[in-house]
């Protein structure tokens, strides 16, 4: 049989057809890591590193607000736990006053002949429990009845108190956990960041704008050498803008450390919580909030000590200093600095009054 079968024709250019899928088959199986083996990625430009440097800092910024937020929601539920249960013991020692007081009565009672029903409560492993009993309530006098009612209140405020600090526990113990998760996405971004710059040699990381460790570590002598506040405290719309203003000049040359709000090192938020607070004035916490706490100006109405924010989800601030220029903290790759404020997407602008 097999010999009267017809022979395979081989098409034209079989060889060429088979040799191309090989060659796709082995560059497939490279780019996947065959057998462990990564395949390296095409060398980035200076202009692609910075590119995709500035998006980490951009998404590390808008995490490091997330985080501000969530932390001062934790610490405003820690303050109000530590409340509940300072409260919870005030109240428990003034119950211990009451019972103590009605075992007094009781005493007295059952050293006169007998112990009044009423004054078993004083005894009892379970005070709550025999206060619900209706023949008791029936028998208690009414100044006995007066003792054991402020007793049964305090005991319902108490566990009152304790179960509004078991929901507050359970929201600090979720904020705490969204902490650690807002720090794990900074953490990561900025080592992503920092993995890319150091790929480019030491001349084309200035010329991007990375100064390295002579950044975060500016000292009070480069700050003196720094022009000063000038026309930008004069033009102010009021005496608290141009506090803000001069502090803010003050702090140029200040490392940005995220999450930080001074004196010594700031994130952009906090810079400008700093700045307003040394004019006497409590701004909140984060960039989304902050554009909330004046009122709101166009850009073309701008003076100095207003707020600046950029990017459309609001994740980054500034503090408008006149001529189109800010004061801010804008990543860790830059202590705080004096920019245009055309250098990113305007968002809006806030006048603090």
């Amino acid at each position: 049989m097999a010999a009267h079968r017809k022979p395979r024709r081989r098409s034209a250019g079989g060889h060429t057809v088979r040799t191309a899928a090989t060659i796709a088959l082995a560059g497939a199986a490279t780019a996947t890591g065959f057998d462990g083996i990564g395949h390296a990625e095409p060398q980035l430009t200076p202009a692609q590193v910075k590119a995709k440097v500035d998006q980490l800092y951009q998404e590390a910024e808008a995490a490091t607000e997330k985080y501000n937020g969530a932390k001062e929601k934790a610490e405003a539920a820690e303050n109000r736990l530590d409340s509940l249960r300072d409260e919870a013991a005030r109240r428990t020692g003034q119950l211990n006053e009451a019972r103590d007081a009605l075992g007094s009565i009781a005493a007295a009672q059952y050293r006169g002949g007998g112990l009044d029903p009423t004054m078993q409560l004083a005894l009892t492993d379970d005070p709550d429990r025999y206060l619900d009993s209706a023949e008791f309530v029936e028998r208690a006098g009414t100044r006995q009845a007066a003792s054991v009612a402020n007793v049964r209140r305090q005991l319902r405020e108490i566990e009152q108190l304790r179960g509004a600090a078991h929901i507050e526990l359970a929201s600090l113990k979720s904020r705490q956990a969204e902490l650690k998760r807002h720090k794990k996405t900074i953490t990561g971004k900025l080592g992503a960041a920092r993995r890319l710059m150091s790929q480019l040699p030491v001349e084309e990381r200035a010329v991007l704008g990375d100064d390295g460790n002579r950044a975060s570590r500016a000292t009070t002598g480069a700050r003196e050498e720094l022009a000063p506040p000038g026309a930008a405290t004069t033009e102010a719309p009021n005496s608290r803008a141009a506090a803000a203003v001069s502090y803010a000049y003050t702090k140029l040359g200040s490392p940005y450390v995220w999450g930080a709000t001074g004196p010594d090192a700031f994130d952009c938020s906090g810079l400008i919580q700093a700045a307003y607070r040394s004019a006497g004035i409590s701004l909140p916490r984060t960039t989304y909030a902050q554009i909330d706490a004046g009122r709101r100006v166009s850009r073309s109405e701008l003076l100095p000590g207003d707020l600046v924010f950029f990017y459309s989800g609001i994740s980054h601030v500034g503090l408008y200093i006149g001529n189109g220029q800010m004061i801010h903290a804008p990543n860790p790759s830059a202590p705080v600095r004096v920019a245009p404020i055309d250098q990113m997407p305007f968002a809006g602008a806030t006048r603090v009054v």
